[in-house]
């Protein structure tokens, strides 16, 4: 991993993204690109290729889109161009983003199925099992990998097996999860992969990035129910025109995201970040426990990405106060979003050493100050 120790960051942040970078990708923007010249849309052609190569083995089946603005953009251009309009979306929702997606079909007018399992539940697999059985006219699934709203690492093994049994069209926003836990999107059967370009790979946000499945794909033209978030058109553009965007692309994003799939590699790829990212979740959440926090969720249901963890039991505590002491001290963590229980996360994701979650966990404790008021 390329100089992962910010030098002139005044604090590391511990969230789901926007994330620290390393020195050497934020260094990467420093430089002007023509999107018309064929020296930046080789980078982008370059990215799309690694992408698809980060996930899966069979990359003639995929391709990839790349697409302006934050994950949710991403996310609708996919539910707004993927989906007809005589299609019917099955959204598994255990959180804020899985309501979201919802919420986007609805506006889009699209007709929606929500299993709603609650923010702290696993997705009921034989719900989807019975309601894909007894519903005929539902032809596509979406489920959010990793649910960031409670750090909840959702069973897409389980959730494909039932969407390849009953033959319907799986779209994975694995928007916090994708470059940081292994997986291959052809053996899960997804058509659809969506994530962004400031999560795992770890680039800086303005830009998400779709892996499709080319033989569904190609069925999707005239789909859209928008013009600037046409995945589709922004697709054929980029296979016609040497990576080029259809409007202007975001050029230091993306020059800075292609450094940080370089330093990816370096690193030793997926499986690599994906044990660094475990061992610091795993320092993180024994190390507060021994300071008296309990987490939300159970181990086992756990994502490396993102933990949330209770309130301390004490009146005296609020979260803005314990958030001020801890930046102070150089580190940035993140409110709760679970709707009615009182929690705060923190991430993992980032240029995130060990020796910086041991830092955190010192600040922790000396930022503790509800204990001396006991």
């Amino acid at each position: 991993m390329s100089n992962i120790e910010s030098t002139n960051n005044p604090y590391l942040l511990l969230t789901p993204g926007p994330l620290t970078t390393s020195d050497t990708v934020r260094l990467a923007m420093m430089k002007d690109w023509c999107t018309w010249d064929d020296e930046y849309n080789n980078i982008v052609q370059g990215i799309r290729k690694d992408l698809i190569q980060l996930a899966t083995t069979n990359t003639e089946k995929y391709s990839t889109v790349l697409m302006q603005g934050s994950g949710t953009f991403s996310v609708e251009s996919v539910i707004g161009t993927a989906i007809p309009r005589d299609g019917k979306l099955l959204v598994i929702g255990n959180g804020a983003y899985g309501y979201r997606i919802g919420e986007i079909a609805e506006m889009l007018n699209i007709e929606t199925v929500m299993l709603d399992s609650g923010e702290v539940s696993d997705p009921d697999i034989d719900e989807l099992d019975h309601t894909l059985a007894a519903d005929k006219g539902i032809t596509h699934v979406a489920v959010v990998h990793c649910e960031t709203t409670t750090g909840r690492l959702n069973p897409i093994e389980k959730v494909s097996e039932v969407v390849k049994k009953h033959n319907r069209i799986f779209i994975l926003d694995a928007m916090s999860s994708f470059g940081g836990i292994e997986m291959d999107i052809d053996q899960l059967g997804v058509h659809y992969l969506i994530s962004s370009a400031n999560k795992c790979i770890e680039g800086v946000p303005g830009f998400g990035f779709i892996i499709v499945n080319k033989e569904e794909f190609e069925k999707c033209g005239g789909n859209a129910r928008s013009l600037s978030l046409d995945l589709y058109n922004q697709w054929k553009t980029m296979e016609e025109n040497n990576g080029k965007w259809r409007f202007t692309s975001p050029t230091h994003v993306v020059r800075a995201f292609a450094q940080a799939l370089k330093e990816l590699q370096e690193e030793g790829g997926v499986a690599a970040r994906a044990a660094r990212y475990r061992d610091n979740q795993r320092t993180l959440v024994e190390g507060m426990r021994k300071l008296g926090f309990t987490t939300l969720l159970s181990d086992e249901n756990q994502s490396p990405i993102i933990t949330s963890f209770n309130f301390p039991d004490a009146d005296s505590f609020t979260f803005a106060e314990f958030y001020s002491r801890l930046k102070t001290k150089g580190f940035v963590i993140y409110p709760g979003k679970v709707t009615n229980l009182d929690t705060f996360r923190i991430g993992n994701i980032g240029a995130v050493t060990p020796k910086k979650v041991n830092d955190l966990l010192t600040a922790i404790e000396e930022s503790s100050y509800w204990k001396s008021l006991v």
